[in-house]
């Protein structure tokens, strides 16, 4: 049985409309100066601005630093520390989905222990305390209200940096589904593909614990009965709500364990060719299931039989069902399925055979450097992502 030494945080309140307790658990905390980290997005939907009423209300200072985008990278986070240090806050926000969190987690980095981003790539490099911190996710995606981990691009070479720390983790997470109502449906569909795939990977990972199999077996159930109907059904707040809270416990089960060969292999198609993230994860997820099949298949047995309408008494092999059902929902969320079928992929007009194994090679090259691939349940070297990115290459 795998040891583990694990702290319980953060603080979760969970219900409609509980963003408007921002403003007194902000005095809880004994603060008065409040940076909000929102994305442009959010503040167009009218969201941020519920956040910065409860804060005012309680007589809380507010000043709002919306300068990011999807994938912060270190110039977004360097802006913001500018913003900071000329506002001096007691207090970080992120209200948004994970790149708002996690651009307030590198702000915090840098604004409480100096230096760069680069300086805090792996974990435990905080040098001093650092700024409580409350996250508000309006997705049900990442799960980085409930990880001491900043996931940073840089913005020179788009590295991928995980920067973590126990001293970056939330004080409070608030998770309100009345907020997630007003996503598009394609950030439905890209976030809950994440979540599930959190759910997936952290349920076998070679780091697994007894406390991240909890999270990962009630995220599973949690996501997997609820994404199809969401796509369908946006506004039920209670679907929106297992959403929520699913993302929210595949979070805590990547806080007690790690990832694997999925978000590995995502990473470069991110970084490389633009892919957004949840496209790239859950294209690959199908294949490293099966990859990993042949070390892990009672595991996907017992996630076979949670699903809802379970057919896994077939003589269909467990790791087949989860796989082809995942493959299923990338169906129904509209996504591609196939290397082949990404916007992003070199057209065969403009590139030979040769051009594509070349590119192929580079990406299973960056994938193997991925920290996330040592912990995949299987061990995948180099030539083990190659056969798994040309297993994906036509997949449909």
């Amino acid at each position: 049985m795998q040891e583990f030494d694990y702290q319980l945080r953060p603080r979760i309140i969970f219900g409609p409309h509980t963003v408007q307790r921002l403003g007194s658990l902000a005095k809880e905390l004994g603060c008065a100066r409040a940076l909000v980290v929102s994305d442009p997005g959010v503040v167009n939907a009218g969201i941020y601005s519920f956040g910065m009423e409860s804060l005012r209300s309680a007589g809380v200072e507010v000043l709002g630093f919306h300068d990011l985008a999807e994938n912060p990278n270190t110039h977004h986070v360097d802006l913001g520390v500018q913003c900071a240090r000329e506002f001096q806050p007691d207090l970080l926000v992120g209200l948004g989905g994970g790149s708002s969190m996690d651009c307030a987690k590198g702000i915090n980095f840098l604004y409480s222990c100096g230096g760069r981003m680069s300086d805090y790539w792996g974990v435990g490099k905080a040098t001093h305390p650092m700024l409580p911190m409350i996250a508000i996710p309006t997705t049900s995606g990442t799960g980085s209200e409930t990880q001491s981990f900043a996931l940073i691009s840089d913005s020179e070479t788009h590295v991928k940096m995980a920067c973590g720390d126990p001293k970056a983790a939330c004080r409070i997470a608030i998770l309100d589904p009345a907020l997630t109502l007003t996503q598009p449906n394609s950030v439905t569909a890209l976030t809950g593909i994440d979540a599930m795939t959190h759910a997936l990977e952290t349920f076998v990972c070679n780091k697994r614990t007894p406390i991240s199999e909890c999270y990962s077996r009630e995220a599973w159930q949690l996501l997997s009965r609820s994404f199809s109907h969401v796509l369908e059904t946006g506004d039920d707040v209670n679907a929106r709500g297992r959403m929520q809270l699913g993302a929210c416990f595949a979070g805590m089960a990547i806080e007690a364990s790690m990832l694997g060969a999925a978000h590995a292999l995502a990473n470069p198609l991110t970084a490389m060719l633009g892919v957004a993230h949840g496209q790239a994860v859950g294209l690959m997820m199908p294949h490293v299931i099966r990859f990993n099949s042949a070390v892990v298949e009672k595991r996907y047995a017992e996630l076979a039989s949670l699903l809802p309408h379970d057919k896994s008494r077939t003589t269909q092999k467990a790791s087949d069902r989860v796989a082809d059902v995942f493959q299923g929902w990338m169906q129904e969320a509209k996504l591609a399925t196939s290397l082949e079928r990404l916007p992003q992929w070199p057209s065969q007009s403009k590139a030979n055979a040769d051009d594509t194994q070349l590119l192929l090679g580079q990406l299973a090259d960056s994938a193997t450097k991925q920290w996330t691939a040592s912990f995949n349940p299987r061990p995948a070297s180099q030539p083990e992502m190659l056969q798994i990115y040309q297993a994906a290459l036509k997949s449909e």
